[in-house]
């Protein structure tokens, strides 16, 4: 299944096949970077709804041919209704994962849109909004093949799902799942699509979409309220960075986990030096991943609740300090929080032909998010606000106005050489896990489709299992999992050489010489696309 990378003067990667075309069309009518990745992400998100759409949140990280880095932080907060009184005072022990209590935060996906635009526009961008917006419109009303991905997707709490406002009716036919060859024509969400072409992506905040939105959540129960969008606005935030030998990786601070994904690489950095696949990388890799979440677990929050400066915890004693306290030879035993998405997201990648690059998540929350599909605008609402706690005490608890915790982290590497290596991958607690195998293999000398092609691991307790695991795929050398597992890592094959809980990842390297070269996960429905326009 190695797939074949694109090579070009300017490419893109993405989980989905239209949305690469997408992309790749901007690209090939000298749209620069961004502006792909607004049509790449519209794209996606009608075509690819049970990880994503435009009533979730998303993540930015834009890097200049001079080499300036940009963060843009598209998350909303709790909406003015959403108390822990309110959620106590209806029997909840936990937030709830679907249905109309789950859609507790403001979706700031596009929002996030409209200020990377106006970053592309200060860098020289021109590409008409509607142009961006052309082809989600005509999958919304010409209708798409629903992907395989979709159709192999099995939901948690799958009846609380079905019983979401819009749900049954929006992604199911006659009550049941899509089967091959099924086809969707999302007309509504096409409409509300046309209307911020015409209009504005402001709109969907503060105009005739936004009027919608608000009232079709409270009539569904909903806690976010009309004001509650008209406050919000994406910003811009400056990425977290970590220098390591002959390179330089960026990330995204809180609330986003981007802090552990560089924590796992800076770790596994000061550990003995050692060979790929042998048994001291991969342990070296689980180990990291253990001590960097249990930072991310005590201290990651709404970055106006943070009680210590994130950089604090990638400074070279910090890093030292946690690696020291790994056994080369025996697994630790560290708690994990349960998580609270079970992987529902897209990474997308694209670099255009003058060397602007931009790595981007966009996401759900959960598969499908609440579930909720709002009439009028064909819209379905995110469930983000489930990672938020209903204890007072605790690091997220849920307040209204306030942002909850996200898995979502976009990455970009630099090299000493120049190259510049926009990557990522979707997974909720794989994020960071399966970032940092793909780049380990591609600093190590595998080329971009090898190192994403690569079988993979996931440690934890993710979406919903009920013990913690060293889940693999079965292509591992079976000598290999034997020693991890006599180690004290508790090896769970999946029994698939490719498995979707395990990705999708895309790796885009811009080489020094100019030539871009992308490639995009076998695990999902996506390819790359490339671009000879300059």
């Amino acid at each position: 299944m190695l797939d074949t990378p694109v090579f070009a003067s300017a490419a893109v990667a993405a989980p989905h096949r239209l949305a690469s075309e997408a992309g790749r069309a901007i690209l090939a009518e000298g749209g620069n970077a961004i502006e792909a990745m607004v049509a790449m992400a519209a794209t996606i998100a009608v075509v690819y709804p049970h990880t994503n759409g435009i009533g979730g949140d998303g993540f930015w990280l834009v890097h200049e041919p001079g080499g300036r880095l940009h963060g843009i932080e598209a998350c909303g907060p709790a909406g003015a209704l959403a108390t822990i009184e309110r959620y106590r005072g209806k029997g909840y022990d936990i937030l709830p994962a679907h249905g109309p209590e789950a859609a507790l935060t403001v979706a700031g996906v596009v929002a996030g849109w409209r200020l990377a635009l106006e970053l592309s526009r200060a860098l020289g961008g021109r590409m008409p909004r509607r142009e961006l917006l052309t082809d989600a419109i005509g999958h919304c009303r010409e209708g798409y093949a629903i992907s395989d991905s979709e159709r192999r997707k099995r939901p948690d709490e799958l009846e609380a799902l079905k019983a979401a406002p819009g749900f049954a009716s929006s992604f199911w036919i006659d009550g049941d799942p899509p089967k091959p060859g099924a086809r969707r024509r999302p007309e509504p969400l096409g409409a509300a699509l046309e209307q911020l072409a015409h209009a504005g992506l402001d709109d969907f905040y503060r105009g005739d979409i936004a009027r919608e939105i608000a009232a079709d959540l409270e009539r569904i129960g909903a806690p976010v309220t009309r004001t509650d969008l008209e406050r919000y606005n994406a910003r811009s935030v400056a990425p977290l960075t970590l220098k390591l030998p002959g390179l330089t990786v960026a990330n995204l601070p809180p609330p986003t986990q981007g802090l552990a994904s560089l924590l796992i690489l800076g770790i596994v950095e000061r550990l003995e030096e050692s060979r790929l696949d042998s048994f001291e990388h991969h342990h070296g890799l689980i180990e990291a991943t253990k001590r960097a979440f249990a930072i991310r677990d005590r201290y990651i929050a709404d970055p106006t609740h943070l009680s210590r400066p994130p950089a604090e915890f990638l400074s070279d004693a910090a890093l030292m300090r946690e690696a020291t306290a790994i056994d080369g030879k025996r697994a630790a035993k560290l708690p994990l929080r349960e998580a609270d998405d079970d992987g529902a997201a897209v990474w997308m990648g694209a670099i255009d032909g003058k060397g602007l690059a931009v790595s981007y998540v966009q996401s759900n929350g959960r598969a499908y998010g609440s579930g909720c599909v709002l009439p009028a605008t064909g819209i379905h609402w995110q469930s983000r606000g489930a990672s938020f706690s209903l204890d007072r005490d605790a690091v997220n608890p849920l307040a209204p106005g306030r942002k909850p915790f996200h898995r979502l982290n976009p990455a970009l590497a630099r090299f000493d050489d120049d190259r510049i290596v926009p990557y990522g991958a979707a997974g909720g607690d794989g994020q960071p896990q399966f970032q940092a195998q793909i780049l380990s293999r591609y600093r190590a000398g595998q080329n971009l489709a090898t190192a994403v092609d690569a079988p993979r691991w996931l440690f934890g307790k993710t979406w919903g299992t009920g013990s913690t695991s060293l889940t693999c795929e079965n292509r591992f050398d079976p000598s290999l999992l034997e020693r991890l597992d006599a180690a004290g890592h508790p090896v769970e094959e999946s029994g698939r050489a490719y498995c979707e809980g395990f990705g999708h990842a895309g790796m885009l390297v811009k080489h020094a010489k100019g030539q871009v070269e992308a490639v995009h996960d076998p695990r999902s429905d996506g390819i790359p696309g490339g671009s000879d326009a300059r």
